[in-house]
């Protein structure tokens, strides 16, 4: 019998980079994410705990747009103010998406250097 329980954390995601030396450049001096390490045609960094993984796609069937990550910060505004001064552009300002009732979500979505879909997201108490 299996001792299984299930899923419960992420441990790397995979991000697509045809570019892998631009990309390492863009999330390690414009977003400021912490670099781990890199290997031939991957680069690593470190998601408070979770392994991000640039690479360059395997195959022609695996080069596609990868999954929006949501950065989560404590002030969206200052967020935004710091990584447009870094050269960020934004889709737009950042907005309210919900009012989830003792919070307020707010996203602000750009791109990065490869054109993969990222946000900021900020929950703000009422």
């Amino acid at each position: 019998m299996s001792t299984f329980a299930g899923l419960s954390a992420l441990g790397q995601i995979a991000m697509n980079a045809p570019d892998v030396e631009r990309a390492k450049e863009f999330y390690r001096d414009t977003l400021g994410i912490p670099f781990l390490f890199g290997a031939p045609g991957m680069a690593f960094f470190d998601l408070g705990g979770v392994r991000l993984m640039l690479a360059k796609p395997e195959s022609p069937e695996h080069d596609h747009p990868g999954s929006i990550l949501y950065f989560r910060v404590p002030d969206i505004q200052e967020a935004h103010a710091a990584l447009t001064d870094r050269g960020v552009s934004f889709e737009a300002p950042p907005g309210l998406v919900a009012d989830m009732g003792s919070y307020e979500l707010w996203m602000a979505f750009f791109r990065d250097s490869e054109a993969n879909l990222l946000a900021l997201m900020a929950e703000r108490a009422k």
